[in-house]
């Protein structure tokens, strides 16, 4: 039924007074700016005034501390957003960049949150002395470094499998460039991003004890936040203070799904490519709001409006420049000066590490980090086999069904976002009482948040799957294990990849804080690179840290070269939806 700003009586038109639905939303509108604008002005406050003398464990200021934290992974989505928009683009249209910027996305996906935090706070403290932004910045990129990552790799992947009879309708249109990007491409990746959006905002929580309560060396800085609750609790060993730090959580996990991603997904619903209309679809009682205020549409309708046009604009660069662009050295030649340039590059970057760390290190240092790098591989390929042998079942089933995905999204948002933190006194706990092996059964906890890349990816592509497509394996009576291998997998081959990739990097950098626990004054270690760096880090031995996540970035590049990058181009060849 259509929803009209005026109304029919006694043969007169009426225009319609605002409704209940326009008060709801107004009132809610602008209690989230009041509550945005008030934490946002704490984040900018002088150092002194800001921050508190001590982390309290009173489940009084929980509260406060899970609006900071969120608001913090709000800004980082938004950072992770436009880097998405133009990183993966780029990488996504220029052949020669995406020689160095996947590459690269590989390394900065394998750096783990110690790695840029080593490196990081001191310049972010040092650009805004006495402030609160200084640290708080420090804390927003260490969130944003477990978010991106894989929103780009979402991204580039769509982009890379936009089906090509659309891409050539784009362009018998006559589309420009900009047309393509904002009417074809990011519809085409919408569904996929928002649930790797989702996937991202949780894997935040995941690292959220060490970005808000930062130990490098002499430096201690502790955030209001739940993270910073969580490391006191985890020090003076509250149990009690950790299950109120999983209600706070879970509360402020509740509340941004249904006000912000559960709208986003049933949006995103309507860009799904297929022919014919789905049976059920997602809905939102946010987003079914929204769109019955009125008040509300005639107040942002000249912003969409806007936003229209500028989507629709033909843009393109000036006649003279083309020729420009046009002009350059045969395709041959231009590949190997930008190779060169990569290598030189990579030498210039070599040469500095060296120049930094070289006299303090030796080759016994580098056999040592490169063992360690060994045992967490092992780790980190047998999780992820067991993760797809596991999630990816479960993923197609949930994905196939818009209502109980849509019930199951806040519980899998939770499971993504439960800290590994969290369940140190239970593997501490249980290791000594059963005098069981650290080095086995502290493995799993660097599988806890990143499994949920995959199943959020692959519930993506189950999502998204063509619903004629299912109904023409349904006519033609393909099941069983042929639905699968013919049907199916190939559907959602390509999110799973991305997820995999993703999530093998997530487990990494998982490796920081799973192989090396702690709960009170009972430390215990499971060796691995993931131990290495992390005492490393408690040390304040920047030589040896640089030496591994060196180490830890080789091990992640050698795996998606030889392993996942060949799977990427499989997805691309064999498996896109035309």
């Amino acid at each position: 039924m259509e929803h009209h700003a005026e109304i029919l009586r006694d043969g007169r038109w009426y225009r319609q007074a605002p409704g209940w639905r326009d008060l709801a939303a107004t009132v809610l509108v602008l209690a989230l700016i009041l509550v945005l604008g008030s934490t946002a002005r704490q984040m900018v406050a002088p150092l002194g005034a800001a921050r508190q003398p001590d982390i309290t464990l009173s489940p009084l200021a929980l509260p406060f501390y899970a609006l900071r934290t969120t608001m913090r992974m709000l800004v980082a989505i938004a950072a992770s957003l436009f880097f998405t928009f133009t990183y993966a683009t780029l990488a996504a249209k220029s052949r020669r960049a995406e020689m160095v910027l996947v590459p690269l996305l590989d390394v900065l996906q394998s750096v783990p949150i110690l790695g840029y935090l080593s490196f990081t706070v001191l310049f972010f403290v040092a650009l805004f002395p006495g402030n609160e932004l200084g640290p708080e910045l420090a804390a927003i990129f260490a969130i944003f470094t477990s978010q991106a990552w894989n929103m780009a790799f979402s991204f580039y992947q769509s982009l890379r499998t936009v089906p090509r009879d659309l891409d050539e309708a784009s362009r018998s249109f006559r589309f420009s460039a900009w047309q393509r990007f904002w009417r074809l491409e990011v519809p085409f990746a919408m569904p996929g991003l928002v649930w790797n959006t989702m996937m991202s905002m949780s894997g935040g929580w995941f690292f959220v004890v060490a970005s808000e309560a930062i130990a490098v060396g002499d430096l201690q800085i502790n955030l209001p936040g739940v993270g910073s609750y969580v490391a006191r609790a985890i020090a003076e060993r509250d149990l009690a203070a950790v299950g109120w730090a999983i209600v706070a959580m879970s509360a402020a996990i509740l509340v941004y799904d249904q006000l912000l991603f559960r709208p986003l997904v049933a949006w995103a619903d309507k860009f799904r490519f297929e022919q014919t209309a789905a049976a059920s679809v997602p809905r939102s009682w946010v987003l079914d709001l929204f769109r019955r205020a009125r008040l509300l549409r005639r107040v942002t309708s000249p912003m969409a409006a806007g936003l229209a046009s500028a989507a629709r604009a033909r843009l393109s660069l000036p006649p003279a420049l083309h020729g420009l662009i046009g002009w350059g050295p045969r395709r041959r030649i231009g590949d190997l000066a930008w190779y060169g340039l990569i290598i030189a590059g990579i030498g210039a970057a070599l040469r500095q590490l060296y120049r930094v760390a070289g006299a303090e290190l030796s080759w016994g240092d580098v056999a040592v980090a490169a063992g360690e790098g060994g045992l967490t591989l092992l780790r980190v390929a047998v999780l992820i086999a067991l993760a797809t042998v596991v999630w990816v079942p479960i993923g197609v089933f949930v994905g196939l069904r818009p209502k109980l995905a849509e019930a199951a999204q806040p519980l899998a948002q939770f499971l993504a976002a439960f800290p590994a933190n969290l369940l140190f006194p239970v593997a501490v706990f249980f290791i000594l009482r059963f005098d069981l092996a650290p080095r086995i059964w502290l493995s799993p906890l660097m599988v806890l948040g990143t499994q949920w890349y995959i199943l959020f990816n692959v519930v993506a592509g189950a999502s998204a799957f063509p619903s004629d497509f299912r109904e023409a394996a349904a006519s033609f009576r393909i099941g069983g294990w042929r639905w699968w291998r013919e049907v199916m997998l190939p559907g959602v081959f390509p999110f799973y990849v991305t997820g995999a990739i993703t999530a093998s990097g997530g487990a990494w950098n998982a490796s920081i804080v799973a192989e090396a626990v702690s709960w009170g004054q009972t430390r215990l270690s499971a060796g691995g690179l993931g131990a290495y760096i992390a005492e490393r880090t408690a040390a304040g031995d920047f030589p040896r840290i640089a030496l591994g996540i060196a180490v830890m970035s080789l091990f992640v590049i050698a795996a998606n070269r030889l392993l996942w990058r060949p799977l990427y181009a499989f997805a691309e060849r064999r498996t896109r939806l035309d």
